[in-house]
């Protein structure tokens, strides 16, 4: 049988299940991924399992997202996720190194291999031919500790690939165009796979681009064939012994297909404030632009800042544009630095910031009121950047850096008139320095773990009552992303392992009464439509509401990694079997759901619902591991439970 890529990497890591979609497998994972944003309740997690180390192949922790120490608690966490990695055998990039998928495709990246990341962006591995998925830390956690990843067995698009990009044209508008044809719930419940002879003219991290925003079409993971590009990224990154070939066989197939001549992918922008309201940049060219930032998450290569460089050389930003560049790693700047580039950016009037997600995050550099900021990041959800309403745009480096020379909206290709594209490659040999990275101990035994006093004991949450009686809190509309849920940003993010203080600001964007009123409901329900939770990994969003009362939530569909979190902590995840009916809901009502723990207890698919007098049959989509999860309260119970027998 001929086999796509995606498919022999989950059958060489299979230990439970079979490759028919939808249906729960589980499979070994080689590496794992934290950040500080996600790293610090997931390394409290695995430490509450008693081992003496990780038990996968290579465990990395990331300080990249809460970089500013506008107080101790930062500071405190750092220290806290530096000592348990030196503790358990960790890899420790320390603030300042970079960005975790930077670093990550640069110095531990191998193809083949599986990654689990707490990080909905982990898929910029896909560069590199990993198979990485993003998930919430409590999944992490279980990794580290050497427990397989269980998870849907996903559908595979394919994505036949021809022709080579124009100049002007790189890899974000690559997935740019991904988004515009399939919007983001295109991807969900898939691993889309490139294939095909335009593959070959797309470098390591132009493939990293694209795999990073196949995020944003919820997207379970994307891959590119590990070849001839792949081996050379290695051998400048003095890793050329880790390259294999992989390959999907000739005449493979896909469960979905899809094709991109690249030839004639053309400038695109992501108007605000979603990922897939993506237009041809022509189509808005001219709109003032106040902000400009490269870097960050993605779009931070050397490839991407060197691109920069050569546009701006010998020019000035536009009166009233702030431009800024943020690196995606120590690497990168010192590569730039050394041919040149730094010099170029400072001339023409660029800051110049640490290696880190920064203003991705909302940790940072948020615009003005009414301001347009065009970011080569891969969200521009409302209110994310810091600004509440704010205008967000996203697009590539050289449309960036096109209008950030101009002050208005232009397309890059304009600038051919002047001067020809950089076409810059990435080096043949990088300038490599692993000092920021503190690797695994030899002699762990003197290792103390240091806390600070931001970091609370977590929460233990009761099992499922047999019969739920609750309140609807909030209800909600079509794509509720977690940062409508949680909110990023530098007033939020510090309070991560402060389950009671992040609490109180559980939708604070969307309705900021809403904790007080869960905490009054007793038990509670929150009421919604497609794709809720999309966007960020942060299990924060199905703690923090668990924490305040939250029992259930019923919507017309769920994105992946949320649910999996709601079930990680005892939320039950329904959805409405006839979607129309969600409109029967108010808040305020009172919701009775009797026999609940009986019904999944045996293994019932419907779950009936009553509200004001009215039957609403509900399904629950989960596996038989996950119903017992429910019933004990989440997946710390239902583990304990395992060990206690």
């Amino acid at each position: 049988m001929k086999r796509n890529l995606t498919t022999k990497i989950l059958e060489s890591h299979l230990v439970a299940g079979t490759l028919i979609p939808d249906t729960e497998i589980s499979i070994t994972i080689d590496h794992t991924l934290l950040q500080d944003a996600t790293g610090t309740i997931a390394m409290l997690e695995f430490i509450a399992m008693g081992l003496p180390r990780v038990k996968v192949g290579l465990a990395a922790q990331y300080i990249d997202h809460n970089l500013l120490q506008t107080d101790y608690k930062n500071a405190d966490d750092h220290v806290f996720m530096t000592s348990a990695a030196m503790k358990y055998g960790i890899h420790l990039s320390k603030p300042g190194n970079g960005v975790s998928h930077q670093v990550h495709l640069e110095r531990f990246g191998v193809p083949g291999a599986t990654l689990l990341g707490a990080d909905s962006h982990s898929p910029t591995a896909a560069g590199l031919s990993m198979l990485a998925i993003g998930a919430g830390g409590l999944d992490v956690a279980l990794a580290m500790a050497g427990h397989p990843f269980s998870l849907p067995s996903p559908k595979v698009m394919g994505v036949k690939l021809t022709g080579t990009l124009p100049d002007w044209v790189s890899g974000k508008d690559v997935i740019l165009e991904m988004l515009r044809r399939h919007t983001v719930k295109g991807g969900v419940g898939k691993v889309i796979e490139y294939y095909g002879p335009g593959v070959g003219s797309l470098s390591v991290t132009d493939r990293a681009t694209i795999g990073n925003m196949g995020a944003e079409m919820g997207a379970t993971s994307s891959i590119f064939p590990s070849d001839e590009r792949t081996r050379e990224f290695l051998v400048s990154q003095g890793r050329g012994a880790c390259w294999q070939p992989m390959l999907a066989d000739e005449g493979a197939t896909y469960d979905e297909y899809d094709e991109i001549d690249l030839s004639t992918v053309e400038p695109l922008i992501a108007c605000p404030s979603a990922p897939d309201k993506v237009v041809a940049v022509s189509d808005v060219a001219g709109t003032k632009v106040d902000q400009v930032i490269v870097g960050s998450s993605v779009n931070s290569s050397y490839r991407d800042l060197m691109t920069v460089c050569r546009m701006v050389d010998g020019n000035r930003v536009a009166p009233g544009v702030h431009f800024h560049v943020n690196p995606g790693s120590r690497q990168v700047l010192e590569n730039v630095a050394q041919d040149g580039g730094i010099l170029m950016l400072l001339m023409a009037g660029i800051s110049i910031h640490q290696s880190g997600c920064l203003g991705c995050i909302g940790m940072g550099q948020a615009p003005g009121t009414d301001q347009v900021s065009l970011r080569t990041f891969p969200r521009n959800f409302p209110g994310r950047s810091g600004t509440k309403g704010d205008r967000i745009y996203l697009c590539s480096p050289e449309t960036a850096a096109a209008s950030g020379l101009s002050g208005v909206i232009t397309d890059p290709r304009s600038m051919g008139v002047h001067r020809p594209y950089p076409a810059i490659q990435n080096p043949e040999k990088y300038l490599l320095d692993d000092s920021g990275i503190i690797f695994p101990l030899d002699d762990r035994s003197t290792v103390e773990i240091k806390t600070g006093p931001n970091i609370i004991p977590f929460p233990e949450f009761e099992a499922l009552p047999d019969s739920l009686r609750a309140t609807v809190v909030i209800t909600l509309g079509d794509n509720i992303t977690t940062d409508h849920i949680m909110p990023a940003g530098n007033t939020v993010l510090p309070l991560r392992s402060n389950i009671p203080a992040i609490s109180e600001h559980v939708f604070e964007q969307v309705d900021a009464d809403f904790p007080a009123r869960a905490r009054a409901s007793g038990d509670g329900i929150v009421i919604a439509g497609e794709n809720y939770g999309q966007g960020s990994s942060r299990e924060h969003a199905a703690i923090a509401p668990r924490y305040l009362g939250i029992r259930t939530k019923i919507v017309k569909s769920f994105a992946r990694i949320h649910k999996a979190n709601l079930v990680n902590f005892g939320i039950v995840p329904l959805v409405f079997k006839h979607p129309d009916e969600r409109d029967l809901f108010v808040q305020g009502d009172q919701i009775s759901i009797p026999g609940i723990r009986h019904l999944i207890e045996n293994g019932a698919t419907e779950i009936p619902v009553f509200v004001n007098g009215r039957e609403i049959i509900t399904l629950l989509e989960v596996s038989d591991r996950q119903r017992q999860e429910l019933l004990d309260g989440g997946t710390l119970n239902f583990v304990r439970q395992q060990h206690h027998c």
